[in-house]
């Protein structure tokens, strides 16, 4: 892992800008993943740093890492407690109706033989909620802010292909496939901290964004 794309360091946490294109998890066919580069995020720990959320393969930016099994634990409780402020930017195929909202659609993971799982809005599934701006719209295209509430899989994706009505430009599930990729990145990421710093970082625009960069 390149020097430039170490976000933030401490004694107990890393913040990395992860590329993207390259998973968190090892995939099945055995390609790269997080895992071959965490050899070069010890900074002479022993220890491995582990990956406290996911993000989607095909996502770039802010990826919180632990440098330790206590501070994993106590990372991964403020997720679930929504302590952690989540920020992204998304380059959208449309234009959304208004200027800005909050989508609350629950979603569920649906499977079929033939086209493999996706999540869908399910009334029935785990809630989910983000909070939505466009910043800027050009050519049929528009630049969102997007701060999810919930960290549910592909939630921002399908916030933006159900309940916004744009897809994620580039996005093979929800939408439709570009050449440039997936324009969804991880902006910001902010975690307060009791008796020491919040863990604060921000990763830059990446070049995939084009004009939106």
């Amino acid at each position: 892992m390149e020097p430039d794309r170490v976000l933030f360091i401490d004694g107990e946490a890393i913040v990395i800008d992860k590329p993207a294109g390259l998973p968190v998890d090892a995939p099945r066919d055995g390609g790269l993943s997080l895992d071959n580069h965490m050899e070069s995020l010890r900074f002479g720990f022993q220890r491995w740093p582990v990956a406290v959320h996911r993000l989607d393969r095909d996502t770039s930016g802010c990826l919180l890492l632990a440098r330790n099994p206590k501070a994993a634990a106590r990372f991964g409780r403020a997720f679930e407690a929504g302590e952690v402020g989540k920020l992204y930017l998304a380059v959208l195929d449309g234009v959304p109706a208004a200027g800005e909202g909050m989508v609350d659609l629950p979603l569920a993971k649906v499977s079929t033989r033939a086209a493999g799982w996706r999540m869908v809005a399910d009334p029935k599934g785990k809630g989910a909620r983000t909070a939505w701006r466009v910043l800027r719209i050009e050519d049929g295209r528009a630049l969102v802010e997007f701060r999810p509430e919930t960290g549910r899989t592909h939630q921002i994706r399908v916030h933006a292909a159900t309940g916004l009505g744009a897809a994620v430009v580039g996005d093979p599930v929800y939408g439709r496939a570009d050449g440039a990729g997936m324009l969804l990145h991880a902006r910001a990421l902010t975690m307060p901290r009791a008796g020491k710093a919040a863990i604060i970082a921000e990763a830059p625009v990446p070049a995939r964004f084009g004009t939106f960069a």
